[in-house]
């Protein structure tokens, strides 16, 4: 298989059958990495000397497995994904469905304006009614110093667009909190958003007659949303063994239990998560502020609710469509620092944030669709466990063949557990020490030990 045949394309037979520096040479070819580039992908690239840069009190570097999701087809576009993620089965379960999204139905994106919203909270303010008057008074010379702070994100499109204000009631009394929106551009913008609320913070309090506490980024990004849709038809589940009429109404069942169920919804969105987070990690953004955002959104009705919807179209094909705040960036941040996140975004392509996004809620919606489809058909555990045997074994303290031939044993049995593994480990060792044994005493047998031959008396050395 090589780069010219595929012709960027991201579907790739036989890829996860390949050794990790043989798929690392066809995602260089498909993103024309560097030498240097497809060396860092097989080393760790990020020096301790790096993260003391990054972090405080750094002591070492913790690795994560960097794989690529195959077969994404998104836009009329193909796009291999970076993927950073522990978890086993994320990556191959969501490769195995954007192949029948690819061959039975396909993957749109959209996504709005990247803007971003600061908050500044002011409390003890004499006559709030007034003071949100005086602030709307005076609202383009706010923004303009605003825009003052980061004159390079004006330079590219971007700045502060909007002012607003709201009253709040709290057990500590009424606040009012002043939000400024800002168009952040390929940034994940919460340098940018935070310093022009702090400067804006003196004159705030001047105008209101009040003291302002907090200046700093919200992360529930709702005027930032990236959004994704798929359509599947029956016949993707039906050539896997499956009738699949009844796959897309299990499927519909199990989103109508997460729609009722907080419990359910809370699982039926960590799924999504998986690939969502796992693509940010790779990027080099932020997944502490994407999983807030998410979940706040999620419960944005008073209610905990899935982050996906799930229906049945016109022509019998299943819907699924997502929506969600995604807050990441490609300048700026780790994604400029952190070597493999640099290179993470040349493999995936993507031209600007707002691209990033609606990939990252592709992979999310399709990851949805993988978990649920597993859980409607094998259960959830069949195709996990198969993959989640070998860390098994692994822990046990299996090295080389050992792994895969206590992971096949354990699956055979269906008792994939820690114990099982050093058992069979224990077995295993014991097994191979007697046949060496064995091997010994046949030596012995066949080259029977002689003593050696007497030297002459004349060709001795003299002492």
């Amino acid at each position: 298989m090589t780069r010219k045949s595929a012709e960027r394309s991201s579907r790739l037979p036989g890829f996860y059958k390949l050794t990790p520096t043989e798929r690392a040479d066809i995602v260089g070819e498909f993103a024309n990495l560097t030498a240097e580039e497809k060396y860092a992908l097989r080393h760790e690239t990020l020096t301790l000397a790096r993260a003391d840069l990054m972090i405080e009190n750094a002591v070492g570097i913790y690795g994560l497995p960097l794989g690529v999701a195959a077969n994404f087809r998104i836009n009329q576009r193909d796009y291999l994904i970076p993927m950073a993620v522990e978890e086993t089965s994320v990556v191959a379960a969501v490769s195995h469905l954007a192949k029948l999204i690819r061959e039975h139905g396909q993957l749109t994106t959209s996504s709005t304006e990247p803007i971003m919203c600061g908050q500044i909270q002011v409390v003890s303010v004499p006559d709030p009614e007034a003071a949100c008057q005086r602030i709307q008074a005076q609202k383009a010379r706010l923004l303009a110093l605003a825009n003052e702070q980061d004159p390079m994100l004006c330079q590219v499109g971007g700045g502060a667009r909007e002012l607003a204000t709201r009253l709040l009631g709290t057990p500590r009394g009424e606040m009012l909190i002043v939000e400024l929106y800002v168009d952040v551009r390929d940034a994940m913008g919460a340098n940018a958003v935070n310093s022009m609320a702090e400067a804006l913070a003196p004159f705030i309090e001047e105008i209101t007659g009040g003291r302002v506490r907090l200046r700093i980024i919200s992360n529930l990004a709702d005027r930032r949303l990236a959004r994704a849709q798929l359509e599947i038809a029956p016949a993707a589940f039906t050539e896997e063994g499956w009738d699949g009429e009844e796959v897309i109404n299990g499927i519909l069942d199990a989103y109508a239990f997460a729609l009722a169920d907080p419990y359910r919804a809370a699982t039926h969105n960590k799924g999504i998560m998986n690939g969502i987070d796992a693509v940010v990690v790779a990027t080099g953004n932020d997944w502490r502020a994407v999983e807030a955002g998410a979940h706040a959104y999620a419960a944005r009705f008073g209610r905990y609710e899935p982050l996906t919807r799930w229906r049945r179209g016109e022509d019998g094909r299943l819907v699924g469509e997502i929506e969600l705040p995604l807050a990441v960036g490609i300048a700026g941040g780790a994604t400029k620092v952190h070597p493999t996140a640099q290179i993470a975004l040349k493999i995936l392509g993507v031209r600007s944030a707002r691209e990033l996004a609606e990939v990252a809620a592709a992979v999310g919606l399709v990851q949805n669709l993988a978990a649920l489809r597993s859980l409607v058909c094998e259960g959830i555990q069949r195709g996990h466990m198969v993959l989640h045997a070998r860390n098994i074994a692994i822990s046990a303290g299996a090295v080389g063949d050992m792994i895969g031939q206590i992971a096949a044993q354990m699956v055979r049995e269906g008792r994939i557990r820690f114990d099982r593994a050093r058992e069979i480990l224990v077995h295993m060792l014991r097994a191979a020490h007697e046949k060496a044994h064995e091997l010994h005493l046949h030596v012995e047998e066949k080259y029977e030990r002689k003593p050696p031959p007497k030297v002459p008396e004349d060709t001795r050395p003299e002492e």
